[in-house]
């Protein structure tokens, strides 16, 4: 007797993303305990030997919780029992505060670095990410909340560098009974169902309200939306890549004259490429950020500086946009910051969250960048995270 037919779907799903690696390489799952990850992990250990691979995983401890070292103990165990070799228990520390996007952003990039290290450090060739295909539509969801642009509407890559999604096509309750199938003991994250966090609100309020009033198939509908953004996000970032080398070559400053030229969806990733080289935090960089910078190539009336995240500032001058660390240039005031300064309060990109600052203008206080990730209401005119 075969396998129930959710482990033999997830078993297929990991079966294709590995069909194009090496015999004898070593493959890692992340994974943290929850049913998708887990259910991810079984079954890597049953398809890697069978196509000549090895499998391994890693599981990160945020230290968040109380009680984060034993769960994180008792998932190396669980993992070991699958029969996986090597597997890392990594304990990381998350920055305090809310910067560069808040508490989930900064565990995010903890475990990201945390991965990565352990993907040098055993030559993985690939890490398997546990994300499903509600993850992807709840991400899409989130995007257009947020009036964000079309790469984030994109969602999650179901590939990139040595990072790996074969679960994309899969719902989550597959994952939940595979795990159930399994006999696999599951472990819930608090802040999956925590109402502070945008994500669990999107999970258990907006997602199901929406399947109520419009029908079943919402949440495959938005991942098809999403592979389809993708498609055209990578063919319009490939052409601003190009765009980049003739306006300046990603340096410190780009020719406003060769910007100007450009069709605004090309213009819009270029302003963000150069934003990002000159050390912005992607995920602190809002669309209204962009907006700013558009407007000193495009609307450009005197105006002199835009205050960017990570102490970055960019400011035109002689016919060029340039970004600096630290100080304004000497003798210029901000953008915004007197009458006829060319950025008006009804401006595109003007500070309208409220007094939250994000987004702001030359000296303007500068608040906390969407703290816990909540969207703001869809049309709200917020700065949000292209």
């Amino acid at each position: 007797m075969g396998p129930s037919p959710v482990v033999a779907e997830i078993r297929h799903a990991v079966r294709e993303s590995l069909r194009d690696l090496d015999p004898g390489v070593l493959v890692l799952a992340a994974c943290s305990g929850g049913a998708d990850s887990l259910a991810l992990a079984a079954a890597l250990a049953f398809v890697a030997p069978r196509e000549r691979l090895r499998a391994g995983a890693v599981t990160v401890d945020h230290g968040l919780q109380p009680g984060s070292a034993g769960r994180a103990r008792a998932v190396t165990e669980a993992l070991i029992g699958l029969g996986l070799d090597p597997v890392e228990c990594i304990r990381v520390t998350v920055p305090p505060g809310e910067t560069n996007g808040g508490p989930e952003a900064s565990a995010r990039a903890a475990r990201y670095d945390a991965l990565e290290a352990a993907a040098r450090r055993t030559g993985a060739a690939a890490v398997l990410l546990g994300h499903t295909l509600d993850d992807q539509a709840e991400t899409v969801l989130l995007g257009l909340a947020r009036g964000s642009g079309a790469r984030a509407l994109a969602g999650m890559a179901a590939r990139r560098g040595r990072y790996r999604r074969p679960l994309l096509a899969v719902r989550r309750r597959a994952t939940a009974n595979a795990c159930a199938a399994l006999g696999l003991a599951v472990w819930e994250d608090p802040h999956n169902a925590d109402p502070r966090f945008s994500r669990a609100r999107v999970r258990h309020e907006a997602l199901p309200a929406l399947e109520e009033a419009l029908g079943p198939g919402v949440a495959e509908a938005l991942a098809r939306t999403a592979g389809q953004l993708r498609a055209d996000a990578d063919y319009l970032d490939a052409l601003a890549a190009m765009e980049t080398e003739r306006a300046g070559g990603g340096r410190s400053s780009l020719l406003t004259d060769s910007l100007a030229a450009l069709p605004p969806p090309i213009r819009t990733r270029v302003l963000r490429a150069a934003a990002i080289t000159a050390g912005c935090p992607a995920g602190s960089l809002t669309a209204c950020h962009v907006e700013q910078l558009e407007v000193l190539v495009t609307r450009w009336r005197g105006q002199r500086w835009i205050d960017l995240p990570g102490g970055v500032r960019g400011f035109r001058r002689e016919g060029q946009l340039r970004f600096t660390r630290g100080s304004a240039p000497a003798g210029d005031v901000p953008a915004g910051s007197g009458p006829g300064a060319g950025v008006t309060d009804d401006g595109p990109g003007w500070d309208r969250e409220g007094g939250h600052g994000r987004g702001r203008h030359g000296n303007r206080p500068q608040g906390n960048p969407d703290q816990r990730g909540d969207a703001a209401p869809a049309g709200d005119g917020a700065c949000r995270a292209r």
